[in-house]
């Protein structure tokens, strides 16, 4: 697939465009790249987008590890490669097992989760199948996140399908070389 929207040379950009950049280059993501290679066809939206996004990956009350495993789980609905291997690579740092990571990379529920992975999977996997969730699942959710947690995990999944979109309308390639193995295509 050719990259539709590849990167824009630093010195091509508008006043608009190198402030977008310049804001996301100093904070934690350190770079223009994945979604922002795109978005930054649209400064502003870029800018709104990456505050939202730095926000929950690195200011969420969910744990780190139940933020990434929430990842993957959009990723692998999305087939997006880049954020699959981006995120791979963090929910392993964050403690998620390889044989856990596996399983959603092949498309299936991982047999041995920690409970809070467990309840992350099925709150994720219930919003992308039905666009919400059972009372029971959100009792669950509610039980062990709070109201601010289901808002954030919830926020989180849109936030990451949004993204994911963008990139695959996109054709942005991932950054391989991290050891981590690409998403297979889902069977039809």
């Amino acid at each position: 697939m050719t990259d539709r929207l590849p990167p824009l040379p630093l010195d091509q950009l508008d006043a608009d465009q190198r402030a977008a950049a310049d804001e996301l280059i100093a904070g934690p993501r350190k770079a223009v790249k994945g979604p922002f290679i795109p978005l930054l066809r649209s400064p502003a939206l870029l800018q709104r987008v990456g505050r939202l996004g730095e926000y929950l990956r690195f200011d969420s009350v969910l744990p780190a590890r139940v933020n990434e495993f929430a990842t993957l789980i959009v990723a692998r609905a999305t087939s997006q490669q880049f954020e699959w291997v981006v995120h791979a690579a963090a929910a392993a740092k964050a403690g998620t097992s390889v044989a856990s990571i596996s399983a959603l990379r092949e498309g299936r529920r991982p047999p041995q989760m920690s409970e809070d992975e467990a309840l992350t999977h099925d709150f994720c996997s219930e919003l992308l199948a039905h666009h919400g969730v059972s009372d029971a699942t959100y009792a669950r959710a509610l039980a062990r996140f709070g109201e601010r947690g289901v808002v954030e995990l919830t926020t989180l999944v849109g936030y990451f399908v949004m993204v994911s979109w963008v990139l695959n309308v996109a054709h942005t390639p991932p950054e391989f070389g991290s050891g981590i193995e690409p998403l297979p295509a889902l069977p039809r």
